[in-house]
């Protein structure tokens, strides 16, 4: 079991960055891989981010490719969205959640049974 706090959410303009963190609960965060998805009003969660439980394995969606970066630090059980060159878009919210480290079917968030609550985003134009 492992519970998820996101924080770092808020309103940025077009272009700029901001940095949002998920806390985890428990001894055994550094056995499950991690990832952010994201809500638009309106529109279905998609996916964002994942990384695997060591960090050595990261897999973006297309739309942020190259603009976000995901990270963490398993010593604070803590993981990471850093998202440059943000854009109107990009305006969500952002859950993070955990799974068994396993690679397949990385997009679907049937496969990821602990979510956190959200962080809004917001960027203006």
């Amino acid at each position: 079991q492992v519970q998820l706090v996101e924080s770092g959410g808020g309103l940025v303009q077009a272009g700029g960055s901001l940095r949002i963190s998920c806390a985890a609960s428990g001894r055994t965060f550094s056995s499950y891989a991690m990832a952010w998805f994201r809500q638009a009003p309106g529109k279905e969660r998609e996916f964002v981010a994942f990384i695997s439980n060591n960090g050595g394995v990261t897999y973006y969606a297309d739309s942020v490719k190259g603009r976000f970066t995901i990270s963490r630090e398993n010593d604070k059980n803590t993981v990471y969205l850093q998202m440059n060159s943000l854009k109107p878009g990009d305006t969500a919210v952002y859950y993070c959640a955990a799974r068994a480290n396993y690679y397949t079917n990385y997009r679907s968030q049937v496969n990821y049974p602990y979510w956190g609550q959200g962080t809004q985003v917001t960027v203006s134009s």
